[in-house]
């Protein structure tokens, strides 16, 4: 954090699977270090191979940097076993940090959850699994317009509840463009005695369709005036760009002026947006980089 600022901000990144993304990483880790980041995530998926990504990329992180990762770390396709395994792995690398979800469904989009026999079925579970082993911090999602899958907001809430209940520390909130959306929601968990810090996240709109793509399978609405600023910029990646960067700088101030001191933001594993909007936070480079060169 900036000694002269009061804000808080952590970067989500997700793992590469080829040498051209992790160079990408690398540089958007190296560019973004300087602003001494809270700390900084990287993303897990069902399977071996993606978990080994991210172990890698949290233990290169641990390594190689002064920054603090967070490792996501889901429910799906595992036993209880081989969770906790990773779980006293990230440990032994140096990890006090995990982001502790359900996960998708294993047949994707459309399909039902399904909890893994023997496994971990919710991330309540999860989250008080990960507390036995170690004192871990745990963060975990949280949903402003309720999570697909939840019958109703009061259920939505109630999941929350149930995973702060279990030792979750802090939630990070599926991206939305309406603050409105956010302030509703962060009234309706303080009114159901939810006070961790409910930390939006940001995600700056690399891409509007396939951001709008996104949004619809995770329920997230994209207001018509979204749609407007984007109109007829497919082609124009330079505009779509200065678009981007105004619109997710309008929203970071509004949310700053109503009291939000701490923002997480979606990265896609590219510097330029974050940087910006971390730069009209107010953020500045620390003097010595918390990167290594």
């Amino acid at each position: 954090m900036s000694p002269a600022s009061a804000i808080d901000v952590s970067f989500e990144f997700f793992p590469p699977k080829t040498e051209e993304m992790d160079r990408t990483l690398w540089s958007s880790i190296e560019r973004l270090a300087p602003l001494a980041p809270r700390f900084v995530s990287v993303t897990y998926g069902a399977g071996g191979s993606t978990r080994e990504r991210t172990h890698a990329t949290v233990a290169r992180i641990v390594r190689e940097t002064s920054l603090e990762p967070a490792a996501h770390l889901t429910c799906v396709a595992a036993t209880r076993e081989e969770v906790d395994e990773v779980v006293r792995g990230y440990w032994e690398a140096g990890v006090r940090h995990i982001v502790a979800l359900r996960g998708d469904p294993i047949g994707g989009p459309g399909t039902a959850y399904e909890a893994h026999p023997g496994g971990y079925a919710q991330a309540c579970d999860l989250v008080a699994g990960i507390r036995r082993i170690a004192d871990f911090e745990v963060s975990v999602s949280a949903y402003p317009e309720k999570h697909p899958e939840a019958t109703s907001f009061d259920a939505d809430v109630e999941a929350l509840k149930k995973k702060v209940d279990a030792g979750a520390t802090r939630a990070i909130t599926q991206f939305f463009f309406d603050n409105e959306i956010y302030y509703r929601y962060v009234d309706r968990v303080r009114a159901a005695g939810i006070d961790i810090p409910i930390v939006p996240g940001i995600v700056p709109v690399q891409n509007f369709k396939q951001t709008a793509n996104f949004a619809r399978r995770t329920g997230a609405s994209v207001p018509n005036w979204l749609a407007k600023r984007f109109e007829g910029l497919d082609d124009d990646v330079e505009t779509r760009k200065l678009v981007a960067a105004a619109v997710a700088c309008e929203q970071v101030t509004d949310l700053r002026e109503h009291g939000v001191s701490e923002f997480h933001i979606y990265t896609m594993n590219r510097a330029e947006l974050a940087y910006a909007i971390c730069h009209m936070l107010g953020l500045r480079p620390a003097e010595t980089p918390a990167a290594a060169a």
